[in-house]
């Protein structure tokens, strides 16, 4: 989407893609006092706003300007789903019709949300539902947005809390739309937005080293979680083609990098897969790799099957085994129950299905 829409065949901005100092000169060109900034500026980045209805404390006057000279396109809720775990899978819808998919998934601690980056996904992991549809286009830094201000309402309305922790884990690979991740992270973490804490926030890759450096040299604040899911490059290829060009070896290094730039927290994420990576050989090149990077922790995770892949998860008694191995090799392992797998809404799943809802 461009940063313009359309009212009545005249190119308009989007009010959201100003910034603050460009909205005041706004306002001081139409004569209005310097106060306007703030209000209109609460309502976009922390009451979230979806229209400039919405700003009842502006005269219906300059609500009406606002209308004609800015657009608001916002991000809507399309349809909702309910697990029998207390998960929530929202499909959101672009104005201009896309879809995506979000996920609020609730602990006895923390209330998370995982967004979404891109409409499809260009990278065609083996494992992954939205591997297999192809990418439409990268989400708008207010988009994301939008999926956390819209899921934290659900979150306060189901729960009577607010959103703990946000993990960039939906639909897309969040470091091929590397600017705007970073812009929605600006927003969702600054004081004049969201305020959530950058400690708080996790941005998962399936790898992409020139990217990961990248956050290296802006010196990012929140947390990084790579999604390894095998030990070799042969392995990895097969089901990961990003493999190809981001082999495990420039990922050490990159990792290695961020982490000297940042000391940022880094996690590997691990699918086990039955009879693929799931070997006592697969568990100690699992180990070599976590001895080369600086990682605060291995999350194994539960496979999710989805109707275009064949894998099947390994026994309760063979994910033990991997984990006693890593645990007993000094290794922070910890293995995350899947959750909303009746409902579409687990690791991997996301796929813009036609939703049942409850």
């Amino acid at each position: 989407m461009s940063a313009t829409g359309t009212i009545a065949g005249n190119k308009v901005k989007n009010i959201r893609h100003l910034s603050l100092a460009e909205l005041q000169e706004y306002f001081l060109s139409i004569g209005e006092k310097k106060f306007r900034t703030k209000q209109v500026w609460e309502w976009l980045w922390k009451k979230g706003a979806a229209s400039f209805a919405d700003m009842t404390d502006l005269s219906i006057e300059l609500r009406q300007k606002l209308g004609e000279n800015f657009s608001l396109p916002s991000m809507a809720v399309d349809a909702t789903q309910y697990s029998a775990d207390g998960t929530i899978k929202s499909r959101f819808r672009t104005h201009e019709g896309h879809l995506c998919e979000g996920v609020l998934i609730p602990s006895n601690s923390r209330f998370t949300a995982c967004v979404s980056s891109q409409i499809g996904c260009s990278l065609s992991c083996k494992f992954c539902a939205t591997g297999y549809i192809d990418r439409k286009r990268n989400l708008d830094f207010d988009e994301i947005y939008d999926q956390v201000v819209m899921i934290n309402r659900e979150c306060e309305e189901r729960n009577g809390k607010k959103l703990s922790n946000i993990v960039f884990m939906g639909m897309g690979e969040p470091l091929l739309n590397y600017s705007n991740v970073l812009k929605a992270v600006e927003r969702i973490t600054a004081v004049d937005g969201l305020g959530m804490s950058p400690n708080r926030v996790t941005v998962s890759t399936a790898g992409v080293a020139k990217a990961i450096r990248k956050l290296g040299d802006d010196g990012v604040k929140f947390k990084l979680a790579l999604s390894l899911h095998a030990p070799n490059d042969e392995k990895r290829s097969k089901i990961m083609p990003i493999n190809e060009s981001n082999n495990l070896a420039s990922l050490i290094d990159a990792m290695n990098y961020f982490y000297k730039q940042t000391g940022g927290e880094i996690t590997l994420e691990y699918i086990l897969f039955k009879d693929f990576n799931d070997s006592q050989k697969d568990a100690e090149e699992l180990l070599k790799i976590y001895r080369q990077v600086p990682s605060h922790m291995v999350n194994l995770i539960e496979y999710n099957p989805i109707d275009a892949a064949s894998f099947e998860k390994p026994s309760p008694e063979r994910v033990d085994e991997f984990m006693g191995f890593l645990s007993r090799n000094k290794v922070n392992v910890h293995l995350r129950r899947s959750r909303g797998k009746d409902i579409d809404a687990a690791c991997g799943q996301l796929a813009n299905k036609n939703l049942v809802l409850s």
